[in-house]
């Protein structure tokens, strides 16, 4: 099944009042599952609180370590993984990378490899550029919407 087609097919489950599409081509058979998640329902209730017979020093709380830095994103052109799977930077671990950061890269050329259901789907460049960074290790696990490349 055409790459385009089935992001357009998770596209329609994610925004329409559907939570699963099952679809048979031939001997290709697609099933997408929306899996919602209801937040308890909470009820506040205001009670009366009597004022204190006197005033109480509070002590600062203890300042926790720093938090850790958002990752700095490179300015351009974010190129995201269109499903789930596993991400490969070459068509074979033998073969050199599709892109290394600094190359150039028109719309259309192969970026990298997702597997997805023992299916390898080719990840394109939808724009012309260069390759500014590579957010991705190879055979790591990646996320629908997660960044994988930035594009100059």
């Amino acid at each position: 099944m055409d790459l385009r087609k089935l992001k357009t097919l998770i596209d329609l489950v994610q925004n329409s009042g559907i939570s699963e599409l099952e679809i048979s081509e031939g001997e290709e058979k697609i099933r997408i599952a929306k899996h919602l998640t209801a937040a308890p329902a909470t009820t506040v209730v205001s009670m009366p609180v009597a004022a204190p017979a006197a005033p109480v020093a509070v002590a600062p709380a203890p300042t926790s370590a720093p938090a850790e830095p958002a990752p700095v994103q490179s300015e351009g052109h974010i190129v995201k993984a269109p499903m789930v799977g596993t991400f490969y930077r070459a068509s074979s671990p033998d073969a050199s990378p599709f892109v290394e950061v600094g190359q150039a890269v028109k719309a259309g050329d192969t970026l990298c490899v997702i597997e997805a259901m023992k299916l390898m789907n080719e990840i394109e460049a939808d724009i012309s550029g260069v390759i500014k960074a590579i957010q991705v290790e190879n055979g790591q696990a990646v996320e629908y919407g997660q960044s994988m490349f930035v594009i100059g």
